[in-house]
């Protein structure tokens, strides 16, 4: 279940009042589902300060090196400071921003302050693609999803993918040809996008390029750059399909939910086209779907997995 900002917080600050607080937590959610805010309002409430984002008992840590990731010594600095007395006596808070940047040498260090949490610490995680953090840092944490108060708009892409689902729910006994209609207009939405985003970062580059080319240090300069771009495109790329993931789950769960008559959907738009599919599948059937989606987001986290051959399975299983 997911929880806006505030009533996680009331639960969280409930907790702490309990004496009931974990020493991690994981926040998830979508962009805009209120992460920071929430990580900064609970910094705030267990320092007792108004600026916990200044305190000297408050680390935070976010990706900054040219790969985009939180490296190894960032966590390292992290685990010095929050292992020294607190600087004024009260509790100490670890804000990881975007944990699912972590270099791989940097989460397996941090697992170890996981696993032996400094006494008086807690360590708040925010990711919106927590798919991508090690299974051994989950497992340490309490995740509190988030949801997002307003509507975000969709994109392109996912207005684009909506089209083909509905064009997919017209057909009361999809065949294999539909279905791989539908693989293929999602992988063309996927390497559409994928062009749009290396062709913004190229732009980008080329302009810095342009621009400092002629000092002295250019060269090693703009090495750093063309990492720092390369590592974006990816970062945006994993994004969007995470995007189009979420979309294609969106519209299983509104069909289950209209098979079960609740009334919040999270594509009111399509209303008759998953409420036509509604009427042709049981509800263990529809949750076999969805589980197909939830695998497919850890398949393509994996190391070598091959993308359109994960996505090609995971389709027939979905929408077969």
């Amino acid at each position: 279940m997911a929880f806006t900002a505030d009533a996680a917080y009331q639960l969280l600050a409930t907790a702490h009042a309990q004496d009931r607080l974990a020493h991690a937590y994981l926040l998830t959610g979508p962009a805009g589902a209120g992460k920071l805010a929430l990580a900064t309002r609970l910094a705030a409430h267990l320092l007792g300060t108004d600026s916990p984002l200044e305190h000297p008992d408050c680390q935070r840590i976010e990706p900054e090196s040219k790969s985009r990731r939180i490296v190894i010594e960032q966590v390292r600095e992290l685990e010095h400071t929050l292992h020294m007395r607190s600087l004024l006596g009260g509790k100490k808070v670890g804000l990881l921003i975007d944990a699912d940047r972590l270099q791989p040498q940097a989460a397996n260090a941090f697992l170890k302050t996981l696993e032996e949490p400094p006494p008086g610490t807690h360590l708040l995680l925010l990711s919106a693609q927590p798919e991508q953090i090690l299974e051994t840092i989950l497992s340490r944490c309490l995740e509190v999803p988030l949801r997002l108060v307003e509507r975000r708009e969709l994109s392109p892409q996912q207005r684009a993918l909506l089209d083909s689902l509905r064009a997919y729910a017209r057909h009361e006994k999809p065949a294999l040809p539909h279905i791989f209609g539908l693989v293929r207009d999602f992988q063309s939405l996927l390497a559409e996008a994928k062009d749009a985003i290396r062709d913004d970062t190229d732009t980008a580059y080329k302009t810095e390029e342009k621009h400092y080319k002629q000092t002295s240090d250019a060269g090693h300069w703009l090495d750093d750059r063309e990492d720092y771009y390369k590592a974006l495109t990816e970062a945006r790329y994993l994004a969007t399909r995470a995007d189009l993931l979420a979309t294609l789950e969106a519209w299983w769960a509104d069909t289950l939910r209209q098979h079960t008559g609740a009334p919040a959907l999270d594509l009111p738009e399509c209303a008759a086209d998953t409420a036509a599919l509604a009427t042709r599948h049981t509800a263990p059937q529809l949750l076999r779907k969805t589980a197909a989606l939830e695998t497919l987001r850890e398949n393509l986290n994996r190391t070598g997995v091959q993308e359109p051959l994960a996505i090609e399975c995971a389709f027939l299983a979905a929408f077969g």
